[in-house]
């Protein structure tokens, strides 16, 4: 699979000629990045929050991703008490031939021993790391060394030029210093054959401003 970090919490996953995007952002919504204006054969939205609902910014080719991708839908919270601040939130296990990538979408709760079990034998997982409306650094580490996906990308945090303010949301970095293997690049697409064992890439938006 290719994965393209458009910004945020939206990405590109590509395999075989057909594409997904996932979590599409509405124009204005995250500061510092541009419109998402990317085409693909299918969208999906964990919630409707409009930094995660934008499907107006996708343009669909009209072909089907299904030759290609299956979807697996696991149904989270935005929160730490069962939805009651900020309602249900969904990770997407996606497939596509032998690889498997998941995107958490804004997890803000532990999972089941059940869920944990769908996430298993992950060649990349998609993780929120910015905390406050989502799991934080800490949280997210200690997920991913249970879990153990070959290619971790953090989400939804903010850095210098773009992201929610920091009474919001934090950086990368209370990330980062939780985790042992780190690699950061200047592009904004990696490939799940990158990584042989864990380790966390982070990558560039494709979407900031001024770029």
């Amino acid at each position: 699979m290719k994965i393209t970090w458009i910004g945020h919490s939206c990405f590109k996953i590509e395999k075989d000629g057909r594409c997904i995007v996932v979590d599409p952002y509405a124009d204005g919504s995250v500061p510092g990045l541009d419109p998402v204006a990317v085409t693909a054969d299918q969208v999906l939205c964990s919630h409707e929050h409009g930094d995660h609902n934008g499907r107006a910014e996708v343009a669909l080719t009209g072909n089907t991703a299904e030759d290609v991708f299956s979807v697996e839908t696991i149904q989270t919270f935005h929160d730490e008490v069962q939805g009651a601040k900020r309602g249900r939130s969904q990770i997407f296990v996606i497939r596509a031939g032998n690889e498997k990538a998941a995107h958490f979408g804004d997890l803000g709760c532990e999972l089941t021993a059940e869920q944990m079990e769908q996430l298993q034998d992950l060649d990349a997982a998609l993780i929120p790391v910015g905390g406050y409306y989502t799991i934080d650094g800490k949280q997210a580490a200690k997920l991913m060394k249970n879990l153990k996906p070959r290619i971790v990308i953090p989400m939804h945090y903010r850095d210098d030029q773009a992201g929610f303010g920091y009474r919001e949301i934090s950086t990368v970095e209370n990330f980062l210093e939780e985790m042992d293997s780190v690699r950061k690049i200047e592009s904004s697409e990696v490939t799940t054959e990158e990584a042989q064992e864990t380790q966390v890439i982070v990558m560039q938006p494709l979407r900031r401003k001024n770029r």
